[in-house]
């Protein structure tokens, strides 16, 4: 039993380090790149105290070398995952009771791991086998993950500190109780950061939880997993399996013990989760929690008033770092006519500049998308755009896979404001613009909130506070995250709680105390001091 009302250190968001040219992290960082990718991995699967190797494998590679062998990962059968269930609940028993303290102290302990020893190596991980720069690394899977640690910590604590008001010759309690059974984490491949968060911070709340991230970020949840056991994660807490997606949601779904999802994926694999929740519902111990992250359409618009060069820096960031490979990415844009040229001038001489290749030389701004399946279909896109008479390719539009999965960044301008790039969801770096005529601009707001049924992220730009004024209010439904004067990307833990609504997911806020409020299961007690020893009220007397 706690002996005293402990305070947790004080969260504060992680400072992003430069990586300039002589720096000691840019040496550190390049020496374990070359350390990782000069060797291979067998990477197990975590279930309970063990760490299994079945012998059924899949290749990992990077996807801007897809002939280098990075070694493999080890995969489950459906024995293995129902495995992974009692072993999670019975790692329940102790987990659920263990002072929340001790909680608290693993996952701080994981952030400082992260923050030091283990920063270089997360960071090579994520540049190898996801793609990513090095910048683009360290705001993901160092400084995000990092900020998630601590400042879920710091929201724990503020959860459990909210007490209800008590009357006289009573005590009103308020317990937040884990929730009854196993969570089922299911993590993407583009944020090392969300791969970490959805499973451990469902575990900081007292729950157990099996984990399935993405098959092409295995390599860095294999480091995630070995931070977890250093900070003194009990075995069992959080169980990684590898293998047959569908295998392996449908056996868990199947559980009686099922108790919740949490979720970063694409809207139609969500959506096929929910619908077999719902046929199972009547299996469940207790309704399951449903908490996802779906997909996004993700827009800019300005106003005749923006600044051109705001404008499209706004679009050289927000739709191309990361290759466009960001749930938030600006993937749609609307210009008015009267900008447009120093817009087009300005954004067509980025992405001319920006170089491409390998993230090991730090001077690449972008590098390849993730698979081949994302490629093709980017491909198409493109191809689809070039033979279009409502689109044209205005800068890149090349694409290579001889190698790895290279495609150009390319800016498509469609005179049909309803053109199949501007509402489907493409997951790459193609970002598609209408033009449209500046004394439409409020009509022009009206396309951007119905065109997609997305509602995640967005960005408006305006020097006109009664343009910003009717824009926030003609777009409140259409993203979760909304910004204006800035790119639509680069949520930060503890500042902008991120998530979105329609298609988009749950809005349950990833980076808040709203999303683990999701993972406890409240408990109100009443103690009574000097209980009642007669049944009769006053008002039956004579």
């Amino acid at each position: 039993m706690p002996k005293g009302i402990y305070n947790v250190p004080r969260a504060i968001n992680e400072p992003v380090k430069s990586y300039a040219p002589g720096s000691p992290e840019r040496e550190q960082v390049l020496k374990t790149y070359k350390e990782l990718y000069n060797s291979t991995v067998d990477i197990p699967l975590f279930i309970g105290d063990e760490e299994i190797k079945t012998g059924d494998t899949k290749r990992l590679f990077p996807p801007f070398d897809h002939q280098h062998n990075l070694g493999q990962y080890h995969q489950a059968d459906k024995p293995l995952v129902e495995k992974a269930i009692s072993s999670a609940l019975k790692a329940r028993e102790k987990w659920a009771t263990m002072p929340w303290e001790h909680r608290a102290a693993i996952f701080l302990k994981a952030a400082e791991l992260l923050a030091g020893p283990y920063r270089a190596k997360i960071n090579a991980a994520t540049m190898i086998a996801q793609g990513k720069t090095v910048h683009q690394a360290e705001i993901d899977s160092a400084c995000e993950f990092i900020d998630f640690l601590r400042f879920n910590v710091q929201f724990m604590t503020e959860i459990y500190a909210q007490q209800p008001v008590s009357s006289e010759g009573i005590w009103n309690r308020l317990e937040h109780r884990p929730l009854e059974g196993f969570v089922y984490a299911v993590t993407p491949f583009n944020f090392t950061a969300i791969a970490g968060n959805l499973p451990s911070c469902v575990a900081l709340m007292g729950n157990v939880v099996v984990w399935k991230p993405s098959a092409t970020q295995v390599y860095s949840a294999n480091v995630i997993m070995e931070v977890f056991q250093k900070a003194g994660l009990p075995k069992g807490v959080i169980n990684m399996v590898n293998g047959d997606s569908a295998m392996i949601t449908d056996t868990l779904l199947e559980s009686p013990d099922f108790a919740g999802i949490h979720f970063t994926g694409s809207t139609g694999v969500f959506n096929s989760m929910w619908a077999k929740i719902g046929q199972n519902i009547s299996k469940y111990k207790t309704y399951p929690r449903i908490v996802g992250e779906t997909g996004g359409k993700d827009f800019v618009w300005a106003h005749p008033s923006s600044n051109p060069i705001e404008v499209a820096t706004a679009l050289s960031r927000g739709a191309f770092e990361y290759q466009g490979q960001k749930c938030s990415a600006a993937s749609r844009a609307y210009i008015p006519a009267s900008i447009w040229g120093p817009v087009k001038e300005r954004v067509v001489a980025d992405i001319k500049s920006f170089k491409m290749g390998s993230p090991e030389d730090t001077s690449n701004f972008v590098s390849a998308v993730i698979t081949e399946a994302s490629f093709d279909k980017l491909a198409k896109a493109i191809d689809d755009a070039k033979a279009s008479s409502e689109a044209e390719v205005i800068v890149g539009g090349g694409y290579d896979k001889l190698k790895g999965w290279f495609i150009e960044p390319t800016i498509i301008v469609t005179t049909n404001p309803k053109y199949d790039t501007m509402s489907t969801e493409l997951f790459g770096p193609v970002l598609t613009i209408y033009v449209y005529e500046d004394a439409k601009w409020e009509e022009s707001l009206k396309l951007v909130d119905e065109t997609s049924i997305y509602a995640l992220t967005g960005a408006i730009f305006s020097q006109d506070r009664y343009a910003i004024d009717f824009a926030a209010k003609a777009l409140v439904n259409a993203a979760g995250n909304f910004y204006i004067n800035d790119k639509p990307t680069g949520a930060v833990v503890g500042q902008q709680p991120f998530g979105g609504a329609r298609a988009s997911g749950t809005n349950d806020k990833a980076g808040s105390i709203l999303n683990l409020l999701r993972w406890v299961s409240p408990r109100t007690i009443k103690e009574t001091f000097i209980p009642a020893t007669d049944y009769r009220y006053p008002f039956l007397g004579e």
